[in-house]
C-alpha cells in the first residue's frame, strides 16, 4: 500500500525528516532530483530536446537537480529560470548554485518572453517544475502564460510531484499544466484521485525518494492506494478439502418485472467469484424471465406486487451467510417495507442499488447492526444519502464518504473513477484499476456480486472489498486489452472477463 498525503501532511513529513530525524533539506532534495532523473532517464529518448521549466521552492529544486543531471549525461536541454534570481531560496538556492558550479548555464525567463514563445512548440519533452503542492488560488502571471504556452505544443509534458496550477488537495482548477506524466514525489497527493484536478495528471508514476516509512506514518492519516500487491497478498487459497459450503451461502434480494437482469448479473458475478451457493429472492412474478439465465443459482419466489417485490419475505428454511440486496429492485412501496425488513438479518449484507434509495427509512437500524455492512453508492446515490449535491460530493469525496462511513459503522465503496472504500473506522484504500468502459448500466450489480462473493471467502472485511473492487476494475482493463474498446464493453462482458483476471492474480502476474 502506498500512503496517500493532503498537501498538509506532506509539509509535516519534510518537517519530521529535516527537524526530527535530521536529514537536511537540502540532501533531501538532491535524492528527490536523483530518483526522478533515474526514472525520466528511461523515458526520455537521448536525442530528444528538452525544457526544464524552473520555478521557486522545493519543486524548482528538485527539477534543477534533474536538469543537472540530465545535462551531466549529455542531453540537450535548456534550464529557464521564471522567476528573478534572487527569490530563489533556501535549499532550491543551494541547487541553483551546484548547478551553477557544475558548469551549466540557465536563461532567465524574465526578458526572454518572445523567445521563449518562439522555442517552446519545438521542444520534444518538456519537465514541468514551475509550482508544486503549494498553489493557492488562480495561477499568476507569468505562469498563467506559460502553462497555456506549454499546453498548446505537442511536447511530452512531465509534471514533478504535482502538476502546476492544479491545487493538491482537489477542487476546481483555472489554469494548470496537462501533463503525460506526473511524476509525484514519495506520496501521490489527494487531487490525484479527485476530479476535476485529476484529469490534469495523466499516467501517475510514484517515486519513491527515500524518506523514512516512520515520518509518513506519524503525519498521516490512514489512506492509501490499494495495489496489485496487496490483492496478491491477501487472496484467499482455496484447499483442496473445500466444498461449496466451505465457501459460503448467499442470498441476493432484487429483480422487477422492468429491471429483471440486475439481479441475475449480480448472481453470475457472485458465482463466478466463488461463491459457493447463491440463492437469488425474486418476485414471484419475474421467476420465468431468470430463471433460465443463471441455472447454478437457486431460488426463491417471493410475494409479488405490480411487477416488485409485495414487502413481505419468506424466510422458511433458508440458510444464508451473507446478503447482497437491491440490484434491479426498484423504488415502490413493497420494495421499502422489504428492505426496512432486510436490514435487521444477522449477516454480513451488501446494499446497493434501489436498497440505497430508501436510505433514510432504515439508516438507523443499519448503526446498530452488529455484522458488516457494506453499501456502493455511485455518486448520485451518495448525494441522496448525505443530502448534498453530486457536485459536493465529488468536490469532498474522500471527507463525504469518511463521515458517512464512521457515523453509520459501514463500509463506504464510492463507485466512480478512483473507487474509494472507507472502514468504520475511518481508513480509506483507494483503487486505480478500471477505466471508462465501466461507465454504463449494469457495471455496478456485477460488483455487488463480486463484493459478496469475496465477503464470504475472506477472513477480513476490508480485503474482501478492496480485491472486489480491484478485480471488478482489472475486469474492465482486461477486456481494452483483449479486443474491446471503451465504447463496447457490455456488463455481462466484465462477468466473462473475471476467470482471466483472477487466473493471472493467483499466479501473482499483472493483468
Amino acid at each position: 500500500m502506498i500512503p496517500i498525503v493532503t498537501a498538509d501532511e506532506m509539509y509535516a513529513i519534510d518537517r519530521e525528516v529535516t527537524e526530527r530525524i535530521g536529514i537536511r533539506d537540502d540532501s533531501l532534495m538532491e535524492n528527490a532530483g536523483q530518483a526522478l532523473f533515474r526514472v525520466l532517464k528511461e523515458r526520455i529518448p537521448h536525442t530528444a530536446r528538452v525544457a526544464v521549466l524552473v520555478g521557486t521552492g522545493n519543486n524548482g529544486g528538485d527539477g534543477l537537480v534533474i536538469a543537472r543531471m540530465l545535462k551531466s549525461y549529455g542531453y540537450d536541454a535548456d534550464v529557464w529560470l521564471v522567476p528573478p534570481q534572487e527569490k530563489v531560496k533556501g535549499a532550491a538556492r543551494t541547487a541553483l548554485e551546484v548547478y551553477e558550479r557544475s558548469g551549466y548555464s540557465w536563461i532567465a525567463y524574465e526578458g526572454n518572453e518572445r523567445a521563449f514563445a518562439a522555442r517552446v512548440p519545438h521542444y520534444d519533452v518538456i519537465i514541468d517544475s514551475l509550482l508544486g503542492i503549494g498553489i493557492k488560488g488562480d495561477v499568476r502571471p507569468p505562469y498563467k502564460e506559460i502553462i497555456e504556452q506549454v499546453n498548446r505544443t505537442s511536447a511530452t509534458v512531465y509534471a514533478i510531484d504535482v502538476p502546476s496550477g492544479v491545487p493538491a488537495d482537489g477542487g476546481d482548477v483555472s489554469t494548470a499544466i496537462r501533463a503525460d506524466v506526473t511524476l509525484t514525489v514519495q506520496c501521490p497527493k489527494l487531487g490525484a484521485y479527485t476530479f476535476p484536478a485529476a484529469d490534469y495528471y495523466g499516467e501517475i508514476a510514484v517515486v519513491d525518494i527515500g524518506i523514512p516509512p516512520l515520518a509518513v506514518q506519524v503525519k498521516t492519516d490512514t489512506r492509501f492506494l490499494w495495489e496489485h500487491s496487496d490483492v496478491v497478498q491477501t487472496m484467499p487459497k482455496r484447499k483442496r478439502s473445500s466444498h461449496k459450503g466451505t465457501h459460503g451461502k448467499l442470498l441476493i434480494v432484487g429483480g422487477s418485472k422492468e429491471m429483471s437482469g440486475a439481479v441475475t448479473m449480480t448472481a453470475k458475478a457472485a458465482l463466478r467469484s466463488g461463491a459457493g451457493l447463491v440463492t437469488m429472492a425474486v418476485p414471484e412474478t419475474v421467476y420465468e424471465a431468470v430463471a433460465s439465465c443463471v441455472p447454478e443459482a437457486m431460488y426463491r419466489l417471493w410475494p409479488a406486487e405490480g411487477g416488485a417485490f409485495a414487502g413481505v419475505a419468506d424466510w422458511a428454511g433458508l440458510d444464508i451467510d451473507a446478503m447482497a440486496i437491491g440490484p434491479g429492485m426498484g423504488r415502490t412501496e413493497g420494495v421499502r417495507r422489504l428492505v426496512s425488513e432486510l436490514v435487521r438479518q444477522p449477516v454480513p449484507l451488501v446494499i446497493d442499488a434501489d436498497a440505497l434509495f430508501f436510505w433514510d427509512d432504515y439508516a438507523e437500524r443499519v448503526r446498530e447492526r452488529s455484522a458488516p455492512t457494506v453499501i456502493t453508492p455511485h455518486p448520485g446515490e451518495m448525494a441522496r444519502i448525505v443530502h448534498r449535491s453530486i457536485r459536493e460530493v465529488e468536490h469532498d469525496r474522500f471527507g463525504v464518504s469518511k463521515r458517512l462511513a464512521m457515523e453509520y459503522g459501514v463500509y463506504v465503496v464510492l463507485k466512480g473513477p478512483y473507487t474509494i472504500v472507507t472502514t468504520p473506522d475511518g481508513a480509506q484504500y483507494v483503487n486505480a484499476t478500471g477505466n471508462p468502459a465501466l461507465a454504463k448500466g449494469g457495471s455496478g450489480d456485477v460488483l455487488t456480486g463480486i463484493v459478496a462473493a469475496f465477503l464470504l471467502q475472506h477472513e477480513a472485511v476490508q480485503p474482501a472489498v478492496n480485491n472486489a473492487v480491484f478485480v471488478h476494475g482489472q475486469a474492465a482493463d482486461w477486456l481494452v486489452q483483449n479486443g474491446h474498446s471503451l465504447w463496447d464493453v457490455l456488463a455481462s462482458d466484465v462477468i466473462d472477463a473475471l476467470p482471466a483476471v483472477l487466473a493471472r492474480l493467483g499466479d501473482g502476474a499483472q493483468v
